[in-house]
């Protein structure tokens, strides 16, 4: 018979060394730092000696908890003033107010309600538990390509400038 490695995996697992070894492995409760930040980091050198009376040293492999309100995270951003800001700072940027979205068309309105209403039809039925008939299908189905062609024949075409041919061109500002 051959001989097996001692970490062998089809060895039984000694549950109470697999144990200890855990719970080794936690050490102390870790210590909270102070609210005015006196204490100093915990070490992460895995040393064990005793700092100036604080403890000792997370071990290897554990982290530290911080109390609700203290830690890496408790500070704010100073609230911004007028005092911040000199000669050559402009101070704070309004954008202009945006130009009002064109008036759509009837014809753009009845294509935008095919292209939702067609399939809205359908997921309806079925939610209803109604029969989809043949003119449901033509309805929705054709409602939605009907919209869609319309939408795509209506865009606006970029053609018509004539300038985008040329190479360089650069940005329209």
């Amino acid at each position: 018979m051959a001989e097996r490695s001692p970490g062998d995996p089809r060895d039984p697992l000694d549950e109470e060394a697999a144990w200890a070894e855990i719970v080794a492995g936690y050490g102390e409760q870790p210590s909270f730092p102070a609210k005015d930040g006196t204490d100093e980091p915990p070490r992460t050198d895995g040393a064990t000696e005793k700092r100036e009376g604080k403890g000792e040293s997370p071990a290897p492999g554990s982290f530290v908890v911080y109390a609700p309100g203290v830690g890496p995270r408790d500070w704010s951003a100073a609230d911004a003033s007028d005092d911040d800001f000199d000669e050559n700072d402009e101070g704070h940027f309004t954008p202009p107010e945006p130009p009002p979205l064109p008036k759509a068309d009837v014809t753009a309105k009845f294509a935008w309600l095919a292209v939702i209403g067609g399939p809205l039809l359908l997921v309806a039925m079925v939610i209803l538990q109604q029969p989809v008939t043949w003119w449901i299908t033509v309805l929705g189905i054709g409602g939605f390509l009907g919209g869609f062609a319309t939408l795509v024949a209506r865009m606006k075409n970029d053609d018509e400038d004539g300038d985008h041919h040329l190479p360089g061109g650069g940005a329209v500002v």
